[in-house]
């Protein structure tokens, strides 16, 4: 039988290096450009490619859990995946607009600008991708938790 410890370890590996294949490999260019854009364009794009990039996850967590012998339940699999592709959409609807100020910003950029990110995000044009990866990353930690109980 498989730790939890050992089960969140190896889905947390499986889960990170999926995000990168999935956010810088599969994501198409057209969806890149577009997902941060208001209105439906930009929804349509940020779902195109929350979809691909939550397929490449899924794919990774089954190929490590078969391979390891990990004993992940797909109900628990299923969780963490959904948790961590709703987190990506939330984050990505940003993309492009980390910088904006006001009510039309998008509720991250606000929470992020409240949190005190807000010169940082005005001033240097790296911030927000930065801080898209952060949440990305700290989400991807509590899925594979999700996935490992």
């Amino acid at each position: 039988m498989t730790s939890t410890a050992a089960r969140f370890a190896a889905a947390y590996a499986a889960l990170t290096a999926a995000h990168e294949v999935g956010d810088y490999w599969v994501q198409q260019d057209k969806d890149a450009v577009a997902k941060g854009k208001p209105g439906p364009e930009g929804r349509a794009a940020c779902v195109r490619h929350t979809v691909t990039y939550t397929a490449t996850q899924a794919a990774a967590l089954a190929a490590a859990n078969r391979t390891l012998g990990l004993g992940i339940g797909w109900r628990s699999a299923a969780a963490g995946l959904a948790l961590s592709a709703a987190t990506h959409y939330a984050a990505d609807r940003c993309a492009n607009r980390w910088h904006e100020t006001g009510p039309d910003a998008p509720l991250l950029v606000r929470a992020a600008h409240r949190a005190g990110h807000a010169a940082w995000l005005q001033r240097d044009p790296g911030a927000g991708p930065l801080t898209d990866q952060a949440w990305h990353k700290g989400w991807v930690a509590i899925a594979a938790a999700i996935a490992a109980r």
